[in-house]
């Protein structure tokens, strides 16, 4: 292994004294640009590597920021990474991404090994599994490492969000629904411990009650967000002796599998069953029967975290904020919904 070239070296090359070019490396306003230029030309040509974690060390920053997310496996959240990079990239920043799969050890072990790895930040979207466990993030917190949440949240003290109005965008799509002379709406929920699925329920509620049609808690099933679990959950649904005529779904994949569903038994989308999904994942609008969809702008959310925890960690007198914002949803009318003409 060959000696590894340190800053002496280079200042021993060109006749210059190391602390200059510890200054023309760190961008130094007091460098001209001329040695700066020189340094760094004779800095790649020498094959040298800054040290990661004297810099941090020095300045207090590792430049890493953690990300977490229930599961990687999806458009939306690979979006939000996308837009999370984006934002940071640009700014030295590099991103770690983990991964809860929904599972309470496996995020109080993300959270623990970031902190472990001296990152500036935590991005994350919580699992809905440690809904009541909030010992992870208060040690967080003590650490004076800033913490956001994006699209799932939980209202703690001092820490900033960035999510979408869920319960606008459920109003809407069920809104949609009725203006399509739907009376009969079913709504395929999630756990609706967590904020985002609660308020996708309320919207729909609000919904159905703000036009005068009546309110049947028979007609709302809590399931995963899952193909099969849509499939099964239909089922049940067409079973009854007063089936619905429509079917709002908090996830585009539970949407996907009452299609299905209604398909096998023979029925007609939308003619006879109008369906709407949240998400608006990328197959709702490349299938023949396109789905009616919420959009939730995941690129735009990812990049908005990114900028709040920037504000943060670049707050020099550490005051905590919190700063809640909150996204304007957007509803994709598709053919899985287009009895009549568009709303």
């Amino acid at each position: 292994m060959g000696k590894k070239i340190t800053i002496y070296d280079i200042a021993k090359k060109l006749d210059i004294t190391a602390a200059t070019v510890s200054r023309a490396l760190n961008n130094n306003t007091k460098i001209s640009e001329a040695t700066r230029e020189l340094v760094i030309r004779t800095a790649k040509e020498m094959n040298y590597e800054q040290n990661k974690l004297a810099q941090a060390l020095k300045s207090g920053k590792s430049y890493n920021v953690g990300v977490i997310v229930p599961r990687i496996d999806s458009n939306f959240f690979a979006s939000i990474i996308r837009g999370i990079e984006e934002e940071l990239y640009p700014k030295g920043y590099h991103v770690i991404i983990c991964q809860t799969h929904d599972q309470e050890y496996l995020e109080i072990g993300n959270i623990n090994s970031l902190l472990n790895a001296q990152v500036d930040g935590i991005l994350m979207s919580i699992s809905n599994a440690n809904l009541e466990n909030n010992e992870s993030f208060k040690n967080l917190l003590k650490k004076n490492v800033p913490l956001i949440f994006f699209d799932r949240k939980k209202d703690i003290k001092g820490v900033s969000s960035v999510t979408i109005d869920d319960f606008k965008g459920a109003y809407d799509a069920t809104q949609h629904l009725i203006n399509q002379g739907c009376k009969r709406i079913a709504h395929l929920s999630n756990d609706r411990k967590l904020l985002i699925f609660k308020n996708r329920y309320l919207g729909y509620k609000q919904a159905i009650i703000d036009n005068g049609l009546e309110f049947d808690e028979s007609l709302v099933i809590e399931t995963q967000s899952k193909v099969l679990e849509g499939r099964k959950t239909t089922k049940i649904l067409l079973d009854m002796e007063n089936r619905p005529d429509a079917i709002f779904s908090s996830s585009d994949f539970t949407a996907l599998g009452a299609i299905e569903e209604i398909k096998a038994h023979g029925l007609r989308i939308p003619e006879d069953i109008c369906v709407a999904g949240f998400a608006n994942e990328p197959f709702t609008k490349f299938m023949e029967l396109s789905i009616t969809s919420v959009d939730q702008s995941p690129i735009e959310m990812g990049r908005l975290t990114a900028q709040v925890f920037l504000e943060e960690v670049n707050n020099s007198k550490k005051i905590k904020s919190e700063k809640q914002v909150v996204l304007t949803p957007e509803l994709m009318i598709r053919k899985s919904s287009q009895k009549l003409k568009i709303d």
